[in-house]
């Protein structure tokens, strides 16, 4: 139990006589007095560790996951199936215990498992070169601005409203950092990226233009047309895409999109009360040396026999500090692992087939809930839609184990009544219909 005791005042006494101080006042004597706070730290008492547990347990018993309900949360993050291999694979100890290697190539196996990472990531998004994986989804995003600063240096960074909440967050504080400034351009009437707004706000100082696919409200967006928008003054195009409706969806390097970033939970990694995920990263390869992270290569040792290297590290702490184009440090190798053994395991038939899945039963909920939607158009997993009286809604499904989804309001005040409603290959018919029942009574006010 000591390492979890503060010091004490025997402790103190002894570390003042070695600093040679005759008290605390005396160690903080150089604080100006109007910013020291005065008085005690408004702490409870001390507690045993069996008070601790019991204490902690009961705080975790006011949460409710989603295996405790059927949840229709996604707005980034879905309750999709692990299968068991890959929980079988991730606790190995040789991949579980790793701490980052600073003799890289002594590991080949963690190598190796950077280097089958990014040619998957590659292969979905149809870009040629990408990382060894971020910390999650809106650090990638910010990490693209980066990139953009240090391709083009212009000052001014567009991002469409339809890119996650988040991430246009997280965006703008990197950018203040890096000299750069935001600017947003709205959703249509259709709820998807207004292209006229868009090109208007495009000008000779634009760094890069950031879309997502599909957008926040689940809209897919006809990318095309937005890409020769961005490309038009010479700015990058950065486009965040969901990994699992790129098995019917086409891939951001066929439109052209320079860099092609995303959040990586849907692949193999558990919603764990918003825990630990990953980020992924693609790019043209006229990119490869600005890019953020780790890559890693395949080559040949002196014997001939099949090797991994890691190429590039743009590390502050691996190369000149003023050098370094990311602070990532351990990544989130285990989680990318994840997403990798899970992408192996679904196969190239199996992600179609579960795009497919998701767009069929996201269609019939659309249909089932008929409530009005916000966004009409073709959709994947999610969609947005008007609940007439959304409080009600929200209780009574709760009071029937089911969370209806993501209130757009949060976020979106243009749409207070809004409802995201997300799809998952975990959401069955007999779900979907529950739901529906609740939409039912609040849609034309009859008891659910």
């Amino acid at each position: 139990m000591s390492r979890y005791t503060s010091i004490t005042d025997s402790d103190r006494r002894a570390m003042l006589e070695t600093i040679g101080a005759g008290s605390l006042e005396e160690v903080f004597a150089d604080i100006p007095a109007e910013v020291r706070l005065d008085r005690d730290l408004e702490l409870p008492p001390g507690m045993s560790e069996l008070e601790v547990t019991e204490h902690l347990s009961a705080l975790a018993t006011r949460n409710r996951s989603a295996d405790e309900e059927v949840t229709f949360v996604g707005a980034g993050m879905y309750d999709h199936y692990v299968p068991a291999l890959v929980d079988s694979i991730t606790q190995r100890s040789e991949f579980l215990t790793p701490y980052t290697p600073y003799q890289p190539e002594i590991s080949q196996g963690g190598l190796q498992v950077m280097f089958e990472f990014q040619t998957a990531v590659s292969e979905l998004t149809g870009l040629p070169v990408a990382n060894a994986s971020l910390y999650e989804g809106p650090s990638s995003v910010a990490s693209a601005g980066y990139l953009a600063k240090l391709e083009n240096g212009r000052g001014k960074l567009v991002a469409s409203r339809g890119l996650h909440p988040h991430s246009r967050e997280t965006l703008s504080t990197y950018a203040r950092g890096f000299g750069s400034r935001v600017e947003e351009t709205p959703l249509d009437e259709r709820g998807a990226t207004d292209l006229e707004a868009l090109a208007a706000a495009i000008d000779d100082d634009t760094s890069a233009v950031f879309l997502q696919q599909p957008n926040f409200l689940g809209t897919v967006e006809e990318i095309g047309p937005l890409v020769e928008a961005a490309k038009r003054t010479g700015a990058l195009c950065v486009c965040a895409v969901d990994p699992l409706t790129l098995g019917i969806l086409k891939p951001p390097g066929e439109y052209g999109v320079d860099v092609a970033v995303g959040e990586g939970q849907t692949l193999g990694n558990r919603l764990d009360f918003g825990g630990p995920s990953f980020g992924f990263y693609a790019a043209a390869e006229r990119y490869l040396r600005k890019m953020p992270g780790r890559i890693a290569g395949e080559t040949v040792d002196v014997d001939g026999k099949r090797g991994f290297v890691l190429t590039l590290q743009t590390r502050e702490q691996h190369i000149r500090r003023e050098k370094a184009t990311h602070n990532i440090c351990t990544s989130q190798a285990l989680n990318a692992l994840a997403g990798m053994v899970y992408l192996a395991w679904l196969g190239r038939r199996g992600i179609v087939e579960l795009g497919e899945l998701m767009a069929r039963r996201t269609d019939y909920a659309r249909e089932a809930l008929g409530l009005e939607a916000i966004n009409p158009g073709p959709v994947v997993r999610e969609f947005a839609v008007r609940v007439p009286d959304l409080d009600r809604l929200m209780e009574s499904a709760r009071e029937d184990g089911v969370n209806p989804g993501y209130r757009l309001g949060q976020d979106y005040p243009e749409y207070p009544d809004g409802l995201l409603v997300a799809i998952t290959e975990r959401r069955t018919r007999a779900d979907i219909d529950r739901l529906a029942r609740h939409a039912a009574a609040v849609r034309d006010e009859v008891p659910a």
